[in-house]
């Protein structure tokens, strides 16, 4: 596998590391503004259920709305969709902090404004994710994501306390007025950048097609799939080590506040370590090898922790957890945007991020109410039976190592001189492809134009078959549809270098003489004595100028 790039070097890169530094101080406002809710809650109403639901009401939209703000970051200026995000949030927090320093929150009230702010996070996070990718080279990509990573991880280390020694000070109100200060490096960072976007030929893609192909494209990707469900299962599984923390402290360490303390702090200088060796880790093992390594940390930590009635061990397989924790999810991060092209980007990062948050958000309430119901111990043990899962799972479906993927458009589709006077909305259009194959060739098209079926339907064909030639058995037809002419161009756009090749191979297996004959067609639904689609009538060159 190539060396990597050392993992600080990205900060070489001045607008990674100016975006870098001002989400840093955004995510400690929002740590703190977290604490500040919590805390809040509690002042406001003594039932348990509204307390846990100011978590529910922060990742509850990350999980609904993260494949739609997939959609606007692949379709919008990300740069503008972030500021639009982050001045939503910091309008918010203010609102919020001048109606908890007047005295005018209810828990409803409170709830709603937490549910807002994790909109605007839903909204931000793919434009983040994506850009990064735009910002840095891809060499530099698993270094850039590891460190961002790495900072949240710190955040996570620091926020807490600083949130709580500020309610204890000042109040809850003034958290979330720390929170609405924290934008104002994040939107400056963004107002400062000014990326090189490509000029763009085509029409924005239609929200509801542009949805659907996210989908679609996931659906087909059978290497994307596999990530996601690890994602998945490691989100479930070792959350147990945050949504179980608490209880350990209290019941099994017999510690408090401070303890608790200390070992969250454990576990984020655990995060920053994993950080730091992750481009080392990804030079030696393959990325199937590292993610076992996270789900076996894991055991280890819950088992100390299960058994362990020491704080110092505790502590130090909570190091090993921090470790684990940025190590896989990061190379989870890393692995889907290697092995999705620029065009979709946003919409799988998305879905992954639904899925990664969607199981961390079930895992937090499965530990809980175990643990409540079988006892500390029996939750912890049975989280190592699913961490145990997780990484037998590699076996079936090892995660993929995504280096030797050529996912760059591939930019060899060149608009054919067309005879009709059609639109861009003119349609639907059906290709049809011959190909002229040898008997003995047979076993590898048929091989070959399975992998190319799964590439066409991916990327918005419809209706695609295989004719074989009653009369010429060597005479195969390719067949497709699109909805319109500037979809069957959108398509063809799309196909990047991974994808030409299996085309190449084809054409390879052609035998014929002349190159392969590829008929392009507007469909009629009725019968017209004549076409409403005029010829398209080109000038004399002697008359042009």
């Amino acid at each position: 596998m190539p060396n990597s790039v050392p993992t600080l070097a990205v900060f070489r890169n001045r607008t990674f590391r100016m975006l870098w530094i001002a989400t840093l101080a955004s995510n400690f406002g929002g740590l703190v503004q977290s604490v500040g809710a919590a805390w809040m809650m509690t002042t406001l109403t003594s039932s348990q259920a509204m307390v846990a639901l100011v978590q529910s009401s922060v990742t509850l939209p990350i999980m609904i709305f993260s494949l739609t703000a997939g959609v606007f970051a692949d379709n919008y200026d990300r740069r503008k969709i972030m500021l639009w995000a982050q001045s939503f949030m910091c309008l918010v927090s203010i609102v919020l902090a001048f109606l908890a320093f007047e005295g005018l929150l209810s828990p409803w009230l409170l709830l709603s404004f937490t549910f807002m702010i994790g909109c605007g996070t839903a909204l931000h996070t793919p434009s983040w994710q994506a850009s990064v990718g735009d910002i840095v080279s891809r060499e530099e990509l698993p270094a850039a994501v590891s460190v961002n990573s790495m900072g949240f991880n710190m955040m996570r280390s620091v926020g807490p306390a600083a949130g709580g020694a500020i309610v204890a000070l000042a109040g809850a109100a003034a958290a979330f007025a720390v929170n609405a200060f924290s934008y104002i490096a994040i939107i400056a960072a963004l107002f400062g950048w000014r990326p090189q976007r490509p000029p763009r030929t085509l029409p924005r893609e239609p929200f509801g097609s542009a949805f659907a192909a996210g989908l679609r494209y996931v659906a087909l990707s059978p290497n994307l799939i596999r990530i996601i469900l690890r994602g998945c299962i490691f989100g479930v599984s070792a959350v147990a080590v945050l949504a179980l923390l608490p209880l350990v402290v209290r019941d099994h360490l017999d510690g408090g506040a401070l303890t608790y303390g200390v070992l969250l702090g454990c576990f984020g200088f655990g995060a920053v370590g994993g950080a730091l060796a992750n481009g080392r880790l990804r030079d030696r093992f393959r990325n199937e090898i590292i993610t076992r390594m996270g789900f076996a940390g894991f055991i280890v930590t819950f088992t100390v922790l299960a058994l362990s009635p020491f704080a110092v061990l505790s502590g130090a397989s909570l190091l090993l957890a921090g470790f684990c924790w940025v190590i896989s999810l990061s190379l989870f991060n890393v692995t889907m945007q290697l092995s999705t092209p620029r065009w979709v980007v946003g919409r799988v990062l998305a879905l992954y991020q639904t899925g990664t948050f969607g199981g961390m958000a079930a895992g937090s309430w499965i530990w809980g109410a175990i643990s409540e119901q079988a006892g500390l111990q029996v939750a912890l043990f049975v989280a190592c039976g699913a961490l145990l899962f997780g990484a037998l799972v590699g076996m079936v479906a090892p995660l993929p190592d995504s280096q030797d993927l050529n996912l760059d458009p591939a930019n060899r589709f060149t608009e054919p001189p067309l005879q009709l006077d059609i639109t861009p909305r003119s349609g639907p259009i059906m290709i049809m492809v011959d190909y002229e194959i040898d008997q003995t060739d047979v076993p590898r098209f048929l091989e070959l134009m399975s992998q190319r079926r799964r590439v066409r339907v991916r990327d918005g064909a419809q209706q695609w078959s295989l004719l074989r030639d009653l009369e010429n058995p060597d005479l195969w037809t390719e067949s497709y549809h699109v909805p319109t002419w500037v979809e069957y161009i959108r398509h063809n756009e799309r196909r990047t270098h991974v994808d030409a090749g299996v085309f190449d191979q084809l054409k390879a297996l052609h035998k014929g003489s002349a190159p392969l004959r590829v008929h392009r067609m507007i469909e009629r639904q009725t019968v017209s004595p004549r076409d409403n689609i005029p010829r398209r009538v080109h000038p004399d060159p002697a008359e042009q100028v």
